[in-house]
């Protein structure tokens, strides 16, 4: 039942196939993607319906899909399709190479249960409200914000986060800015990634 269940929710990927055994599901050993036996220098567990909440996973759809344990390439394939059909408003930050193990989104109205100080959640707030336009590389309307580090180096520093430019991006191109700041980290072991969800949020990583 494991097996069925998780190839029907990633029918893309192949994945090893002693991590889908009734022992694995015994163990509670997430299912790994092929490539892990080799590529292991990054590395995420993506849970993409699933929202952890003052330490408790709140699923985010009725049937959420499972978690899965993938090598960067395999995350790009099942999560960037996810993020382009995404239609709610996005600000994201780009994470600090050399000291994050997660990268995850937050709906607005999720800020204070997972832990970011009001003043953070006001002022992503607030951009989040000005949102508008269209998109810097085309003509679609404008669903991003996206911070580098060069521009936001904390969610500590709302300064910053109220006042940096960032980059306007329809939701296609989003995806396409965060998997380009992903590709420049030579080595990542991420233990939570998930998708977006609701109406605006914000990607952020600690």
């Amino acid at each position: 039942m494991r097996r069925r269940r998780v190839t029907e929710a990633y029918p893309t990927l192949s994945f090893r196939s002693r991590t889908l055994n009734p022992l694995a599901q015994l163990t509670r050993s997430l299912p790994e993607c092929v490539h892990l036996d080799t590529e292991y220098l990054w590395m995420a567990t993506f849970s993409p319906d699933i929202l952890f909440l003052r330490g408790k996973g709140v699923p985010q759809r009725e049937k959420p899909r499972p978690e899965i344990s993938v090598c960067r390439a395999c995350l790009r394939s099942v999560m960037e399709p996810g993020l382009a059909a995404h239609s709610g408003r996005v600000v994201a930050f780009e994470p600090d190479a050399a000291n994050f193990t997660q990268y995850f989104f937050v709906e607005r109205d999720d800020f204070g249960a997972a832990g970011l100080v009001p003043e953070v959640g006001e002022a992503i707030g607030r951009r989040l409200g000005k949102l508008s336009g269209s998109c810097e590389e085309c003509d679609h309307p404008a669903h991003w914000i996206w911070f580098s580090r060069t521009e936001v180096q904390s969610l500590d520093d709302i300064g910053s986060i109220s006042a940096a430019p960032g980059r306007t991006l329809c939701s296609k191109h989003g995806a396409a800015q965060l998997w380009t700041a992903f590709e420049k980290i030579g080595e990542a072991n991420l233990f939570y990634v998930n998708l977006p969800y609701g109406e605006a949020g914000a990607y952020v990583w600690i």
